[in-house]
């Protein structure tokens, strides 16, 4: 157990939970959502006796009723005085705050007594049911001028496995229109306007890869293209990175996926990787 990590997410709704443990899931730990407290010693007991792999446990608990809150209660307080790596992190927003999530969600608020009533008072209700929680707290974070960016900041602070820092990765991808275009590309360049070597018959069984198709791509208004995508590259990844995605996929196609798309990609690689970027290359329809 020792070497079991076992962090617990809970706060006011609307206050940020299900984003802490989105943001913990992409750090490593295995989590769940509304696991009921009377399921959580057997829980417990089996990531920490009968599952070594998981060194890192989250759980999101979300308690309304009086005699779950009550169970919870009991549970954690035995739990954490006999094991050494639990911990509990209490999400909070101001009112106001709560009042407006819920407006622009539209989704009404789960301790809501009957449609139409002030959303206020269940928050409140709310703020009392979870007071004993809240006292156990080990860290309490305040969402209420938060980005969600932020947030997984201070979790990956706290509660990041220790691991060197992971470097934001960036995938490129060639790819065929006639093909289809990858559904799993965060952006798309459209390279068809170059010069086609798929017409040139010296050309046509070389790919991208190959210094005769690179040189007539690049002699023909690939390197303009390059530059430009370079500078908007440039600029868009630092923001991307600011609002804590690690990676992005971006998708270079031409019509078959095998010379200008691929020509571009490579080319793209290497200037990327210059700037200290951790780069992938995927040739989808090199060989087609």
């Amino acid at each position: 157990m020792e070497r079991t990590r076992i962090l617990f997410v809970s706060g006011l709704s609307g206050a940020g939970k299900s984003h802490a443990i989105r943001a913990l899931e992409d750090l490593g730990y295995f989590c769940v959502d509304n696991l009921p407290p009377p399921l959580l010693p057997t829980f417990s007991d089996l990531v920490t006796h009968h599952v070594p792999e998981m060194s890192h446990v989250a759980i999101g608990v979300d308690i309304r009723e009086r005699e779950f809150l009550d169970l919870f209660l009991k549970f954690f307080d035995e739990l954490k005085s006999s094991q050494p790596n639990v911990e509990l992190v209490f999400l909070e927003a101001d009112n106001n705050e709560l009042v407006r999530r819920f407006s622009e969600t539209r989704r009404p608020h789960p301790l809501l007594r009957y449609e139409g009533a002030p959303v206020i008072e269940a928050i409140q209700e709310e703020r009392e049911k979870l007071a004993l929680l809240r006292q156990r707290a080990d860290r309490i974070v305040s969402t209420s001028d938060m980005r969600v960016s932020e947030l997984k900041s201070i979790l990956k602070k706290y509660y990041g496995k220790g691991e060197q820092e992971e470097l934001f990765k960036l995938f490129l991808m060639s790819f065929g229109f006639k093909y289809g275009i990858p559904i799993d590309c965060d952006l798309v360049l459209d390279v068809r306007f170059l010069p086609n070597p798929n017409y040139v018959p010296d050309l046509k069984p070389l790919t991208g890869q190959d210094q005769p198709v690179r040189k007539m791509v690049f002699s023909q208004g690939g390197e303009a293209f390059v530059d430009r995508t370079e500078e908007y590259l440039s600029y868009l990844l630092p923001q991307y990175i600011e609002e804590g995605r690690s990676f992005l996929t971006v998708g270079i196609g031409c019509t078959g996926g095998r010379h200008r798309s691929v020509a571009i990609t490579e080319t793209l690689k290497e200037r990327f990787e210059c700037k200290g970027f951790e780069i992938r290359v995927i040739h989808r329809d090199i060989e087609k």
